[in-house]
């Protein structure tokens, strides 16, 4: 394959994990109590959840626009692995059904995956924006 073709391919690839960040954030506005359940008990409640929706959209902006994109990539990661260690793994570690372990499981496998883009994301991206040229 030829490098253009490849650049073109990330460039969708990284975009369709935008758009798919900002839907994220969005929901994060739409359905804040659901999400909420899922926030150990820390102090600022219900503001992490926004905080979270605001994050995942200002990643999403940012590798659409291609501005800040190594920090945005090494945040999104920070904030997955946050998640994988915080909330899902202590939700596996007690599940109390099949079902719900099962989830537990898929959340950490999605999230450490998202993780993973991001940081390829974010280690590709020079002088903070991802170039489009042939020469990368």
């Amino acid at each position: 394959m030829q490098m253009h073709q490849y650049h073109i391919v990330s460039r969708i690839a990284i975009y369709l994990l935008a758009v798919i960040m900002i839907i994220f954030g969005v929901y994060y506005f739409i359905n804040p109590r659901d999400l909420f359940l899922y926030i150990p008990s820390i102090p600022g409640g219900i503001l992490w959840v926004y905080f979270v929706g605001v994050a995942f959209i200002l990643v999403g902006i940012s590798f659409i626009t291609n501005q800040y994109v190594k920090f945005a990539g090494y945040l999104l990661a920070l904030l997955l692995f946050i998640f994988v260690i915080g909330v899902h793994f202590p939700n596996w570690l007690n599940a109390g059904d099949k079902e719900m372990k099962a989830l537990a499981l898929i959340n950490i496998l999605k999230d450490t995956a998202i993780a993973a883009f991001a940081l390829h994301i974010a280690a590709g991206a020079h002088h903070q924006h991802l170039h489009l040229e042939d020469a990368d």
